[in-house]
């Protein structure tokens, strides 16, 4: 039975369930009004509920054609999960063979290696459960952006804590009933343990944290833009806190100050994190260790990413002197037995001995040689001379409408050719604006931007890839693009230095905006 103290605790959080219980009624009333909203604009619900679909149907198709193979080592009821044995083939091409998996804990682990070596494609088989984890581990992928709803940001964060909206609703059923005071208890312990009693107030510091204002929070999901719907995904992902999290590119839609709140954020991740970035700075932030997807198997470094390197440097120097030394003894053996072997019988027998000694070093296995990862060598054709300034911006102000505010006033500055310019601000400060003022998409309200006259701009942006024709392969898609180059090798050999060979220059994929800029 509980203490007296217990019972009064239990007095005081019962009447707090019952006050809850009470405030919600006016709430429900809203969320029948909101269906009732949502009702009337069918076709958009349609149309959402459309695209979801095509996206799930995405998504089971990748995981029809992905085979994986490998068996749990560790215990059951263990934290950590250790799967060996672990192979991913994805429509037949092998991505990992025969390797391990190991997650412990209380690490941070950095996912790193070549695009195209099947980075996303784990995290996927993971999340998926696809590889044997234990069922008390729960898992939470972040996929993809939130679809378009009725559906406030902060509701959209809140909503996602399935276990404890169902402890929630169990305790005021207790609590309206007034006993089983018990049973009550423990259901308001486990609650404190989820932090319940402050769960809109922790939502709304993440959704604060990844840049959203008050209203913003309460702004619907159909009024945000694809990168915030992301953001909100992302801060589910940080809300219900699982056992297990992934992370795939998390920073490809934050600003910098967000960025930064993120790293912080993730340094106090207590339990598993599995991140993809290819930021290094991020890496180093938050990583507590580095797994190296590499030549199929996964290799894992103690460390964050400067730590990993300097590690790798420090294995790989050791590995090629071993690898130098053994090519020594072997080459000097090989000529031994080549030239005393059919000698005296004394030199005989040491060729003798020799060649068991080399079969024996064969045997046992051979050092492998370091192999380099492949580095990209951008070439950009000389442009020539051209007087300062290349572009000059003078006076200007812009507005998109009489009744919005400025978002540049009397803005002066040059850009020469050899100007390197990082341009950094919240999101919705205007960036984009302004290299769409710049390329002359927007004219300014005041003032004049001046370009000189043989200056050719190429400009990538983040929806650049939804203009390629994905019917087409890149070998297919640039020499379409640039008629003037007739001969398909040579077409090969440009493409081939941003690292698209082979085959995958025949492939019919999609992510070729970068060969645009270098081509003009």
């Amino acid at each position: 039975m509980p203490s007296d103290l217990a019972k009064k605790k239990a007095a005081k959080k019962k009447e707090a369930a019952k006050a809850r219980q009470r405030t919600k009624k006016p709430e429900d009333g809203s969320e029948e009004g909101e269906q009732g909203e949502t009702e009337l604009n069918g076709a958009q619900s349609n149309g959402i509920a459309s695209l979801t679909k095509e996206l799930d149907e995405f998504e089971l198709a990748k995981a029809e054609a992905r085979a994986v193979t490998g068996v749990l080592a560790s215990h059951p009821n263990s934290t950590d999960v250790h799967v060996a044995s672990l192979s991913l083939t994805f429509h037949g091409q092998e991505l990992l063979a025969d390797t391990s998996l190991e997650l412990n804990s209380g690490r941070r682990y950095g996912l790193i290696g070549l695009n195209g070596t099947g980075k996303s494609m784990l995290l996927s088989a993971i999340g998926a459960r696809e590889i044997p984890i234990p069922e008390h581990i729960d898992i939470y992928h972040l996929t993809r952006e939130m679809p378009p709803s009725e559906k406030t940001a902060l509701h959209c964060v809140m909503e996602v804590d399935e276990q404890r909206i169902m402890l929630e609703k169990e305790a005021e059923r207790l609590a309206a009933e007034d006993s089983e005071c018990e049973k009550l208890m423990e259901l308001y312990e486990r609650l404190e343990e989820l932090d319940a009693d402050k769960a809109e107030v922790r939502a709304s510091r993440i959704l604060h944290g990844l840049g959203f204002s008050g209203e913003m929070q309460r702004k619907k999901m159909k009024d945000f833009s694809g990168g915030w719907r992301m953001r909100v995904a992302l801060a589910r992902a940080l809300f219900i806190k699982p056992f297990m999290l992934l992370l795939d590119e998390p920073t490809n839609h934050l600003d910098l100050d967000a960025c930064v709140w993120l790293e912080e954020e993730l340094k106090t991740f207590k339990r598993i994190l599995v991140l993809i970035s290819h930021s290094q700075d991020f890496l180093n932030g938050v990583c507590t260790n580095i797994i190296n997807l590499n030549l199929r198997k996964l290799k894992y470094y103690t460390g964050n990413y400067d730590q990993y390197i300097k590690t790798r440097e420090e294995l790989e120097e050791n590995q090629m002197k071993r690898f130098n030394w053994e090519q020594d003894q072997i080459t000097h053996m090989k000529n031994y037995i080549a030239r005393f072997g059919h000698g005296s019988a004394k030199l005989a027998r040491q060729a003798q001995s020799k060649e068991k000694t080399l079969q024996k070093m064969v045997a046992s296995g051979l050092t492998e040689k370091v192999v380099n990862d492949k580095t990209l060598s951008f070439y950009f054709p000389p442009c020539g001379k051209i007087p300062p300034p290349v572009i000059m911006v003078q006076n200007v102000s812009f507005k998109y409408s009489d009744d919005t505010p400025h978002i540049y006033k009397n803005l002066e500055f040059g850009i020469d050719l050899d100007t390197r310019v990082a341009l950094v601000g919240p999101n919705g400060a205007g960036k984009s604006t302004l290299l769409k003022l710049l390329m002359g998409e927007l004219l300014p309200c005041d003032g004049m931007i001046r370009k000189h006259s043989h200056v050719k701009i190429g400009r990538y942006h983040q929806h650049l890839t939804e203009q390629l024709e994905l019917d087409l392969s890149p070998l297919e898609y640039m020499m379409k693009c640039y008629p003037a180059i007739k001969e398909k090798e040579e077409m090969r050999k440009i493409i081939g230095r941003y690292g698209l060979t082979g085959k995958q220059q025949w492939c019919k994929r999609a992510f070729l905006a970068l060969f645009n800029i270098v081509m003009q």
